[in-house]
């Protein structure tokens, strides 16, 4: 029995606020976790510091347990991970510009090969810098439809928005993110000559 389903019983049952805090919290764990590792890194927190930012979220969750509502958990720690991640990038820019310059990131891919290695990495850098330009109401549709591949209704239903809402979202944010590959691939393949 998934965790989901062990707390929808629980609910049902009425005993949702007799289920031992430190069960429900490992529940949550276990069945959300990755979900908000991938959407916290695709949110635009580097991955040096996406655990931490992952970790933030369920301490969110635990001091806010007893306010959770059975059912809408993802909802709730969805919402959460958007709000750590704008201030991951935040912090992240701040210190960018206190530095002086760019922050340069290593991705370490075990990839099997060099070559292979390199085309990942500048893959990964072509989407996070695609992702980068969108606007966060449009990366987060973005992220949920193309990326977790939700359907329209989950992403309505866990952002908290009317479909509608998130079927314009989505249609600007893939307009923007092909504006933006390709604006992004023409810069690689015809850099500007330095005098």
């Amino acid at each position: 029995m998934s965790a989901q389903a062990a707390l929808s019983k629980a609910a049902r049952l009425g005993a949702a606020e007799e289920l031992d805090p430190h069960v429900r919290l490992a529940a949550l764990a276990r069945e959300h976790f990755s979900f908000i590792w991938r959407s916290l890194r695709r949110l635009g927190v580097t991955e040096p510091a996406v655990d931490d930012a992952a970790q933030q979220v369920f301490e969110v969750a635990s001091r806010r347990l007893f306010d959770l509502q059975v059912g809408r958990e993802k909802a709730f720690l969805f919402k959460t991970a958007i709000l750590i991640a704008t201030e991951a990038r935040r912090v992240a820019a701040r210190a960018r510009s206190e530095a002086g310059g760019p922050e340069l990131e290593s991705i370490r891919d075990p990839a099997p090969g060099p070559e292979e290695s390199a085309l990942m990495r500048e893959r990964r850098l072509l989407l996070d810098q695609a992702l980068a330009a969108l606007g966060l109401d449009e990366r987060t549709v973005f992220v949920l439809y193309e990326i977790e591949e939700l359907s329209l209704t989950e992403i309505a239903e866990l952002v908290g928005i009317p479909r509608g809402t998130v079927a314009s979202r989505l249609r600007r944010a893939r307009e923007s993110f092909h504006s933006e590959v390709k604006r992004l691939r023409a810069r690689r393949e015809f850099p500007r000559r330095s005098p």
